[in-house]
């Protein structure tokens, strides 16, 4: 048995009600196995999608937690193809997500120690270089929050990020620039792990229609 979260965005148009008879149906195909379960489900209910999924600018957010076997996933993700009123749909394995938009940070703040990477362990300081696209952020695109001349450079302040939710848009704002790119690990001074686990949240967070690809700009 594993534990997995799926986010479901459903066509606006159906209710509260209807979403829960699909639901129904949906989950009895995970929960059959002996031992399986759903453990959670988070109406979010109707939001502004960052981008229009099939002609529609809002969906119908639901977030299930639920725990089965992975043999049960094939049979699952084809039923949820063939609901026409499920816009879009992701699956992924639990690692301790909450079901609501919220990252888990850590109860005491760690900002006073200057030596002290935020937000990881202190590993993976080989990975210094990796060749993402998105590391190619030259200095002057920074924000003006992480911007501090070259040799000044600061870290993200705040409590250390425990579990990084990718469905925490508040939090990976502030590691995207306006035109998209993903703030280098040389800006933000994050570790090269959660530089990865950061990537992964952004690009999840997109597909989910939770974060544009790129901001728009009333003329």
């Amino acid at each position: 048995m594993k534990n997995y979260e799926v986010v479901y965005i459903f066509h606006p148009s159906l209710d509260e009600e209807s979403v829960e008879g699909k639901l129904e149906r949906f989950h009895d195909v995970v929960s059959g196995p002996k031992g399986a379960e759903v453990t959670a489900v988070d109406h979010w209910g109707i939001r502004q999608l960052a981008y229009e999924v099939r002609d529609q600018n809002q969906g119908y957010y639901v977030v299930a937690q639920f725990v089965t076997e992975p043999t049960t996933l094939s049979e699952f993700e084809r039923l949820l193809k063939l609901d026409e009123e499920l816009m879009r749909f992701l699956v992924v394995l639990s690692e301790g997500e909450p079901t609501s938009g919220q990252s888990i940070m850590a109860e005491v703040f760690e900002s006073d120690d200057p030596d002290r990477d935020d937000h990881d362990d202190d590993d993976d300081d080989e990975d210094d270089h990796e060749d993402e696209d998105e590391d190619d952020l030259d200095d002057d695109d920074s924000p003006p929050e992480f911007a501090g001349g070259r040799g000044r450079r600061r870290r993200v302040e705040g409590p250390r990020i425990e579990v990084l939710n990718y469905k925490d848009v508040s939090t990976l704002s502030r590691f995207v620039t306006e035109q998209g790119k993903i703030l280098p690990k040389r800006t933000t001074k994050v570790t090269a792990r959660f530089q990865r686990d950061l990537g992964t949240a952004v690009k999840r967070a997109r597909f989910l229609a939770l974060l544009p690809y790129v901001q728009h700009h009333d003329q």
